[in-house]
């Protein structure tokens, strides 16, 4: 009965082209407020306090107390995730193509040249309406007004999408921060299915990994989750696929999702799982998020006892004296890294920072499996510890002590290597590519160990590339740029992100890349992302989305450019 009441919201509406947010008189705003239960807010620019000189449509106001507490929480993934008007990279807080914004610096974000007059606070990228979402009427009420305003919609979990699809100009957004609870089944059975029960954790969408991991500690289970601490469990990470440094022995998070509850843009809340709207589940998993509905949680099975792992630590200083090193670092984990994952391993190895760590090798084992890194690493004077861990959180607080950065202008792109090319007659071609990927880089390069690569898959059970079966490498490059950078400044770095992962491109022709991290504007997106699910997919979002009430940059059944969604992007 509920879901019926909920879809006769979006049945009484009818469907208009876009329109301005700022065109709705401020009656419809009031109803849908009143519809909300008063969960609508104005979207306010995260450092808009500290700003005496706004621009047209921008509200919230200055002030000093509140500027103190952004200037110190700035950098803080933490701090960031609970501001409607925050993302990860700040360049999504911007209007990249007309380079306004409100942005602090930030190498020293109390930098007063960066916020005193005639600096400007500008609305930039940041939806100018919002609904902190707490319940599936929320949800349906913000389909059934875009529906009849035309005022587009985005979703917006944490802020961490680096194709900046959380926010958006002249849109209404759905934020599903608010959504934390979280619960433990140890006999899961999901709804309307015959099937043997499992350990699973139900959470809301907004619950992020740092708290989930916290849970999963003080129950003695473990959940196989990404590795930012901050990063919303039920958002982009599972739907676009959601790896883990346990993905090798541990699958994916699309494999193991159990059940899914979503509005889909009819305004139907709707179980899904391996027994009901199964397509929609195949979609979900996989498919990309902010695209086939709201998803409000998330049922995902998690392993009943505390994994053990063995795990390899090492740091290489930033001096032109390692550079050296840092080559010779490359060329060991291209020329190692297919036994590697063979055996199991998973990690996040950087220029400078990187950890590895198995789940199913002895410390004997293990240090036998890497021994021609670590005689590498002794030979060079580079310093690494081994550890033991009894559990995954230690572990996991050590990934996140490496150096990645928030509250900056950053591009990625990204590619998944195959198996294929490490065969002996291959690999030294990979070596050279990878050589000079890191170095077209600059050394802002990264291999991720976590493809689910020895994980025993249904195949066609989940929507995600299926290229990521055979991965050895998820390789990932950044560029950046000042927050004051101009836009040609942006365009040059997202050139150069495109430019320096070019080298795997040419090495995988016709492969893929991980939509979550992958380049901004990825050739052949379609096909890079998804391969040959994206048809399937596409059927699937005219199924669920008919009116195309849900769009975003190179998302499934994406409108193009000429879109608001899309009018700040460069």
């Amino acid at each position: 009965m509920r879901s019926s009441a909920i879809s006769l919201v979006l049945l009484s509406g009818y469907l208009v082209g876009a329109r301005s947010p700022y065109d709705i008189p401020s009656a419809e705003w009031d109803a849908l407020n009143a519809t909300v239960n008063g969960r609508l807010a104005r979207g306010v620019p995260f450092s808009r306090a500290c700003f005496s000189s706004v621009g047209i449509n921008v509200t919230g106001t200055e002030s000093k107390d509140e500027c103190t507490v952004i200037q110190e929480g700035y950098a803080s993934g933490t701090f960031r995730t609970s501001k409607f008007g925050s993302a990860i990279e700040t360049q999504w807080e911007t209007c990249q193509k007309t380079n306004e914004g409100c942005l602090l610096d930030p190498n020293s974000p109390t930098n007063a040249n960066a916020f005193t007059s005639p600096k400007t606070c500008h609305q930039g990228n940041v939806s100018p309406y919002y609904i902190a979402v707490e319940t599936a009427e929320d949800v349906s009420g913000a389909f059934a007004f875009s529906k009849r305003t035309g005022v587009p919609l985005v979703i917006k979990n944490s802020g961490h999408d680096y194709t900046g699809r959380s926010l958006a100009p002249g849109t209404l957004a759905l934020w599903t921060q608010n959504l934390k609870y979280i619960d433990y089944s140890t006999s899961f059975v999901p709804e309307g299915c015959n099937l043997p029960s499992a350990p699973v954790m139900t959470f809301g969408a907004g619950q992020d990994m740092g708290s989930i991991y916290k849970f999963a500690e003080q129950h003695n289970i473990t959940f196989i989750g990404g590795s930012g601490k901050t990063v919303g469990a039920a958002g982009g990470w599972l739907q676009g696929g959601g790896h883990s440094i346990l993905s090798n022995k541990y699958g994916m998070g699309v494999d193991r999702v159990r059940q899914i509850r979503v509005v889909t843009p009819d305004g139907v809340l709707r179980v899904a799982n391996s027994c009901q709207n199964t397509d929609l589940f195949w979609a979900l998993r996989g498919g990309g998020g902010g695209t086939f509905g709201v998803v409000m949680e998330a049922s995902i099975e998690v392993v009943p006892h505390p994994v053990s792992t063995v795990a390899l630590q090492w740091e290489i200083g930033t001096s032109l004296g390692n550079v050296t090193a840092i080559l010779g670092l490359i060329t060991n984990v291209a020329s190692n890294s297919d036994k590697w994952v063979r055996d199991g391993w998973g990690g996040y190895i950087y220029p400078t920072y990187s950890v590895v760590a198995n789940p199913s090798m002895s410390p004997e084992q293990a240090k036998e499996s890497l021994k021609d890194l670590t005689d590498f690493l002794t030979r060079n004077g580079i310093k690494y510890d081994w550890h033991e861990f009894s559990s995954f959180m230690p572990l996991f607080e050590s990934i996140v002590a490496a150096p990645i950065p928030f509250g900056v202008n950053a591009a990625l792109a990204s590619r998944l290597v195959p198996a294929s090319k490490f065969e002996p007659l291959v690999k030294p071609l990979t070596v050279t590519q990878t050589l000079e990927t890191f170095t077209l880089a600059a050394g802002k390069f990264a291999f991720f160990l976590t493809s689910p690569y020895n994980y025993n898959y249904t195949k066609g059970e989940t929507s995600i590339t299926p290229v990521w079966r055979d991965a050895i490498w998820h390789a990932v490059v950044l560029a950046d740029w000042a927050y004051d950078g101009s836009a040609i400044a942006a365009k040059l770095a997202y050139t150069q992100a495109g430019l320096a992962i070019a080298p795997l491109r040419l090495l995988t022709p016709g492969g893929s890349s991980y939509q979550n991290e992958g380049d901004v504007y990825e050739p052949n997106w379609e096909a890079s992302f998804w391969g040959s699910n994206y048809d399937r997919l596409h059927e699937l979002k005219q199924k669920f989305d008919p009116d195309a009430l849900l769009d975003c940059w190179h998302c499934v059944g994406w409108k193009g450019k000429n879109t608001p969604i899309a009018s700040c992007y460069l």
